[in-house]
């Protein structure tokens, strides 16, 4: 038997309403994800895009803001960075020196620690959850309540290390911010501090994305503990120590706020970094123009560092 025929309902009145032409719909499709990125680009050109080419262009120019004329020197900034008679070249790779020193030092420690700890919270055991949240919380803090916190606890006179080290019988006069090289001591230790949890959180999300049946299958091929995290925790996490390693050295050598706010650059300008330097140089001696010059040289060190950690944790499927 058929099925009864069903009239479509109609609006007493209403227009006819026509499809839009078929090429219409396709302009309107093909514009569709360049409108939905349109508020991004805008947002990435203006805050992004503009303050490179600003800087570039400050680069290249003797840039006071005190002055009314800013003549063009084109690439003076950058060669009186490598002319051991110019007036900037000491202070630089001075600061050059120091920042490579907060690196070198503080990055081990930020790769391998976090990693234990991410091995450790990726077990199950009462109160994990309080613990990755315990770990994690320094980071979530500024780093100027860092900078001023880690200030006055490692007073030389006041601070609260110092006195408990007076309590259980060791040297209290030791002289963390002042002096090398507890200043650099502080510096690296404050910072694992600081931003050891990020990494333990990243860690932890490449843990858990690495399949149990490979570990189940190393057990059983009779792999002990480091065979199974030689063979199969690394591996899994080579991505993930690429992204960590990189971040990490990025991070080190922009480091300003610790210096600035606990050390100071003391003693003298020792624990001064380049990114310290640079805004001494731009804003506290109006020099916009060496200081731009800088922050290019800068960029371009670590552009040349983040290729070789590319290449080096290069990723082929096997």
């Amino acid at each position: 038997m058929a099925a009864p025929l069903v009239a479509e309902p109609t609006v007493t009145g209403a227009a006819p309403v026509d499809a839009p032409p078929p090429a219409a719909r396709v302009m309107h499709g093909r514009a569709t994800p360049y409108l939905f990125l349109l508020p991004y680009l805008l947002i990435f050109g203006v805050f992004g895009l503009l303050p490179i080419v600003l800087g570039v262009w400050l680069s290249l120019h003797q840039w006071d803001f005190q002055l009314p004329n800013k003549p063009f020197v084109g690439l003076s900034n950058y060669k009186e960075l490598f002319s051991s008679g110019s007036l900037v070249y000491g202070d630089w790779w001075e600061s050059v020196r120091a920042t490579a020193i907060f690196t070198v030092a503080s990055v081990p420690p930020l790769v391998v620690l976090p990693l234990g700890m991410a091995l450790l919270l990726n077990r199950s055991f009462p109160g994990r959850t309080f613990f990755r949240a315990l770990y994690f919380a320094p980071y979530v803090l500024g780093v100027a309540v860092i900078g001023l916190l880690w200030r006055f606890l490692l007073d030389a006179n006041l601070g609260f290390v110092n006195h408990l080290l007076g309590v259980v019988g060791l040297p209290s006069d030791t002289p963390w911010v002042t002096a090398t090289p507890w200043a650099w001591l502080s510096l690296v230790g404050v910072t694992v501090w600081w931003t050891c949890g990020f990494n333990a959180v990243i860690y932890l999300a490449g843990l858990q994305d690495i399949p149990a049946e490979l570990y189940e299958a190393a057990t059983m091929d009779g792999a002990g503990a480091w065979d199974r995290f030689r063979h199969v925790t690394l591996p899994g996490l080579r991505p993930v120590l690429l992204f960590v390693v990189t971040t990490t050295i990025l991070a080190s050598a922009n480091m300003f706020g610790q210096s600035y706010l606990i050390t100071q650059g003391a003693p003298g300008n020792e624990t001064r970094t380049v990114v310290s330097y640079i805004v001494e140089r731009g804003l506290a001696q109006n020099d916009a123009g060496r200081a731009a010059a800088m922050s290019i040289t800068l960029t371009l060190m670590l552009v040349l560092v983040s290729v070789a950690n590319f290449r080096i944790f290069r990723y082929r499927e096997d």
